[in-house]
Parts: C-alpha cells; structure tokens; sequence
C-alpha cells in the first residue's frame, strides 16, 4: 500500500510540476504569441543543457543512494552531505560556464539568457531527490503545492502583453528556486550533522559522472528538438511544438510518476537480495503502466484536432496536428520507464541503460535532420516517437535473459484493443459536438466509460489486481 500511496503522491508532484505552466499556457499562449513563446522555448533549452552537466547525475544517484542506506540515519546523513556538497560544486562551475557563455557569445537574446539563470542556482539547492529516496513523497508534493500555485497567481498579475517575456521567464524561474528552498526545513528531523571530514564527496563523484551521461543523452532528445526546429524552422513552428510538448508532457507524468516511486523501492529490495520480489515488482508495474498509458494515448489522439486550437487559441492551428502525431511516446515512454527507471538502474545496471539512451540520442538527432527541414514541427514530433521507440526496443533486448517478455506483453494487446475502441468513438464524438469545457468533460467520461468496459469484458489483470486490493481493504 506504501508504493500506491507514494504513486498517488508522485502523480500529484509530477502533474504540479508540469500543470502549473499548462494552467497558463492559453493565457500566455494569447498573451505572448507563439514567436515570443518560441523565444522562450529556444534560451531554456540552451541553459537545460548547462543546468543538467551542474547536476550531473546526482539526482538519480541521490536518490538510489539513499534508498540503500535508508534505515541507517548516520550513513544517510553522510551521503546526504557529501552528495549535497558535491552538487553545490558542480552547480556552480556550471553556471559560472553558462553566465560566460551569455557574456561572451549571445547577441539576440541575452537578456533572456540571463534571466534563465535562475534555474541553475535553483537545481543547486534541489534536495528532492533525499526525499525521494526516503520513499517520503508527501513532503514534496503538499510544500510545493503553495509556492506553485503562488507563481501562477503572479504570471496572471505581472505578465500583461508582449513586453513581458522577461517577467514570465524570471517568474518561472523563481517559483523553482523558492520551490526547492522550502525542502530544506524538513531536512532538520531528518539528517544529522557529522563531521565535514567524513562527507567525503568527491566519492560520490564517479558513480554519479556514471548516471549523467545516460540523463544528459535523455535530454537530448528533450531538448535538441526544440533546438533543432528554432535553427531549421521558425519561431512560429517551434512554439507550435513546444505548447503542443507541454500538454503531452502533462498526460505522460501520470505514466511515468510511478519510476521515481519504484527506484527506491527495487533498489531497496535489490540491497536485501529479494531478486524474486524485483521480477514481481517489475511484471506488475508494466501491466499497471500499458494499462494507463493506452488509453491516454488514444485519448490525446481522439481529441486533440478540436482541442488545441481551442485551448490554445487560432494562432495555434497546427497544434492539434502535433498532438496526434507526438502521442504514441506515452506508451514508449511509459515502457521504458518500467525496464530502465524501474529496472535497469536501480539493480545497478547502469551500463545498458546508458547505451540504450544513447542510441536514442543519436537516433533523435538523425530523425530530426531528415525530417524537421522535410516537414518542421510535425518532423521533431515524429522523430520523437522514432527515437522513444529505439529505447525502448534496446531495454527489451538487454533485459531479455533475466525478464520473460512474453509475460511482460501478455495482456498488452486487451488495453490496446480497448484503446483503440475508445480512441474511434471519442473521435467521432469529438468531430460531431462543438469544443466546450462540458463538452470536453463528456468525451473524456465516454471515453473512460468505454475503455473500462472493455479491459472488464477482456478481463485484463488489472482489473483482477483492483479487486483483490479492494477486497483485501475490506477485510481489514
């Protein structure tokens, strides 16, 4: 029940996250336009590239690192320091490098630039990833909660018309910052002070070097896209596909909340031995996983033509477009979550992840050149689909010998079957009836509707998994 819970308080994490930027996205998207949207779009993914070579790998590192030594409060309160250290260090040569790249180089945007520092100081004083580790979600989610919702409130005061892309990204980025300052009080009735001689963090440096370089290559495929499209396409193209990425980012945070949740917990089990307990774990995460990110795949594509252009405004038109074309990475993403995130990294199997993400990397970067002068932004959409797939193709042949892919695809095809039903009745729906926020509610209720009622009729292990839950509930 801890792992649901802690699911459950992942979810609510990763959708804030990602849904405070969405609740604005029509204003901003009305307010701003999607040249200056682009602009934003474009200075952020330079300074992603200079925030992730600061954190390294430690994110990830920290958060396996922890869960090991979980029950020890004295090893813990040493990692704690040592990795905190060493990301303090790494953060700011890294946005000492950035802030000198500005100076010296950047002549368009520079002032932009400059204010997209805050987000390098603000992944300095991260501390998310102790929590995380702890397998304490709860923290994260409720404390964020008021700051986020706080910097929304700000964006609707502040930013006003064209001029104020400056204020928009500053806000932005210090919502962040204030964000992960208010992890730190917690921290007092967790972690001990011990000596600075014992933090050792230049220990922490190897293996952590070793996660970033699947992370940066992960990114590449987040990030070069956008890149690539503001160089070889226009402003215009890249704000299509940067608000159309956001709303499928939302949807694909459901999926994926459960890797940062299982982590800790396989890498917990992997520390005491339980192999056993880790191939369960693994089986049922990827039918909970193909069983939500089927249906959210068919459902963004079912309605996304009549619902871009309306939440985004007419400016938007080719939005709805994208969103169909760049859906299917909910089902890949959501795949690779499980035998990488969930799998692969917390056994220690750091290597074939890294090659796995790898090959992703360089097979994103050859999509876009073939396709993005071809066909723009919805070419960096569909090199995305491409390069998710490849990573998830690898993962698969590298688990092979210690995972039974055929029981891990064995009832695949009941949430596919039911998807693709939902996906041709919300579709028709969607095409008859007018875009409203009641109408929009209806299609997603048909669509659940019918989705639920073809994995009951198919009889998908899922379904027998909630019953069993439910049922134990009532017994207790």
């Amino acid at each position: 029940m801890k792992v649901i819970k802690n699911y459950l308080y992942n979810v609510v994490y990763q959708i804030l996250l990602l849904l405070v930027p969405l609740i604005t996205v029509p204003y901003i998207a009305r307010v701003l336009g999607p040249e200056l949207v682009g602009i934003n779009s474009y200075t952020n993914s330079w300074m992603t590239f200079f925030m992730l070579v600061g954190q390294m790998g430690i994110a990830l590192y920290g958060n396996r690192e922890v869960a090991y030594h979980r029950d020890d409060p004295i090893d813990r309160s040493k990692i704690f320091w040592g990795i905190e250290m060493l990301q303090g260090m790494t953060i700011l040569i890294a946005l000492g490098a950035y802030l000198a790249a500005v100076l010296l180089f950047s002549t368009t945007f520079k002032h932009y630039f400059l204010l997209q520092s805050f987000w390098i100081i603000a992944a300095g004083v991260d501390v998310s990833w102790y929590f995380m580790g702890m397998e304490n979600f709860q923290r994260i989610v409720f404390r964020n909660m008021v700051v986020k919702l706080a910097s929304v409130a700000l964006i609707f005061l502040i930013v006003k018309d064209h001029n104020d892309l400056g204020k928009y990204i500053a806000l932005l980025g210090l919502s962040n910052l204030v964000g992960n300052l208010t992890l730190w009080p917690y921290l007092r009735k967790e972690i001990k002070w011990v000596p600075i001689s014992t933090w050792h963090p230049f220990k922490h440096f190897y293996p952590a070097l070793l996660l970033f370089i699947p992370t940066i290559t992960t990114q590449v495929y987040l990030v070069v896209n956008r890149l690539m499209l503001g160089r070889m396409s226009t402003q215009n193209q890249l704000g299509q596909f940067q608000n159309t990425d956001q709303i499928t980012k939302v949807v694909l945070a459901v999926v994926t909340a459960s890797g940062q949740v299982m982590l800790p917990h396989i890498a917990n089990k992997f520390s005491k031995g339980d192999v056993k307990g880790i191939r369960e774990s693994l089986y049922n995460s990827f039918d909970f996983i193909t069983a939500l990110a089927a249906p959210m795949m068919f459902g963004i594509m079912a309605i996304a033509e009549p619902f871009a252009p309306w939440f985004l405004g007419a400016e938007f038109n080719d939005a709805g477009r994208l969103m169909m074309i760049e859906a299917p990475i909910i089902l890949f993403i959501g795949w690779s979550n499980v035998t990488g995130t969930q799998y692969l990294m917390p056994i220690n199997r750091t290597r074939e992840y890294t090659i796995s993400v790898t090959i992703g990397a360089v097979v994103n970067i050859l999509a876009n050149f073939l396709l993005i002068a071809k066909w723009g932004a919805s070419g960096a959409a569909l090199a995305t689909d491409i390069s998710e797939f490849a990573v998830t193709a690898v993962q698969l042949i590298y688990i092979r010998t210690t995972i039974r892919r055929r029981r891990l695809f064995a009832s695949t095809w009941k949430y596919l079957l039911s998807g693709l039903i939902m996906f041709i009745i919300v579709y028709r729906l969607a095409a008859i009836i007018n875009m409203t926020v009641m109408n929009l509610m209806i299609e997603v209720i048909v669509g659940i509707v019918v989705y639920l009622l073809g994995i009951i009729l198919l009889k998908a292990p899922v379904v027998e998994e909630a019953i069993t839950l439910i049922q134990k509930r009532q017994k207790k």
